[in-house]
């Protein structure tokens, strides 16, 4: 069962009790869902939420209608708004990647621009066959502002961040798996079902597992291999000591499936 709950400028956020999820849904379909300064500057308001409800598990962010996740900003709004906000966007944009728990974008036809920003901040990407990426600000005279340059670059390799960037070009599904910038392509029509089953999925495990594990992998993509090594032994020795382990070992040797708390 869904439960709607605040609204935000043109976002809806639904939450499934039953299967401990919570939905964020870019809602201005006839607007390629585009999203707009304030609901930029909600974005890390509505993950503070979500982060401290124990009832969700998983985090799931999508657009509504077919055509698009999100065609990225409102262009126009970008005149109205002083060049030391601007600046700032980023920290909004992150939210998926501090979140503490899995964050699962579900793309489809246009995700440009923020939308595309959005979806590099989260942890996996299922994207339908007809998804076109795309960081098009070079077409305003502009770059990318909300992290676009830095993880495109990151992930995909400096040669192809330039190609995609300097160019404004659109890459498809298959392209971008390629790269490294989405997790999986699937036929639109198994789209939803895809995301449902990756959500199932990571249910099964230790909520507090996977957070450590979110933490420990984001540490490697900003250290050195020693200092991520050092980060990655004391999160091992620490997870040692939960009530998640006990039961996960327990569970191995009792050949049953664990229940794990998050304690």
């Amino acid at each position: 069962m869904m439960e709607a709950v605040k609204q935000y400028d043109h976002i809806r956020v639904e939450k499934n009790k039953e299967k401990k999820t919570a939905t964020i849904i870019f809602d201005r379909p006839e607007k390629m869902n585009y999203i707009s300064m304030l609901a930029r500057s909600q974005f890390s308001e509505i993950f503070d939420e979500l982060n401290k409800d124990d009832d969700v598990r998983v985090i799931i962010i999508k657009g509504e209608g077919t055509k698009a996740f999100s065609a990225g900003g409102n262009i126009p709004e970008f005149m109205e708004v002083h060049q030391e906000e601007l600046s700032h966007l980023a920290v909004n944009v992150a939210a998926p990647e501090r979140s503490p728990k899995p964050v699962i974008a579900q793309l489809q036809g246009y995700t440009f621009g923020v939308g595309l920003e959005i979806a590099m901040a989260c942890d996996l990407c299922i994207a339908a066959d007809d998804t076109l990426l795309a960081l098009p600000e070079m077409n305003l005279g502009m770059i990318p502002g909300s992290g676009g340059t830095q993880r495109v670059a990151k992930i995909a390799g400096l040669t192809r961040a330039k190609d995609m960037i300097m160019r404004a070009r659109r890459i498809p599904a298959d392209e971008a798996y390629q790269w490294g910038l989405i997790t999986k392509v699937v036929p639109k029509a198994e789209l939803e079902n895809e995301v449902n089953a990756l959500a199932d999925e990571l249910m099964k495990f230790s909520p507090l597992a996977l957070k450590v594990c979110k933490q420990v992998l984001n540490a490697a993509y900003e250290t050195p291999l020693s200092a991520g090594l050092e980060i990655e032994g004391k999160a091992y020795g620490l997870l040692r000591t939960t009530e998640d382990f006990k039961e996960g070992v327990a569970a191995f040797v009792e050949k049953r499936k664990p229940n794990f708390t998050g304690k």
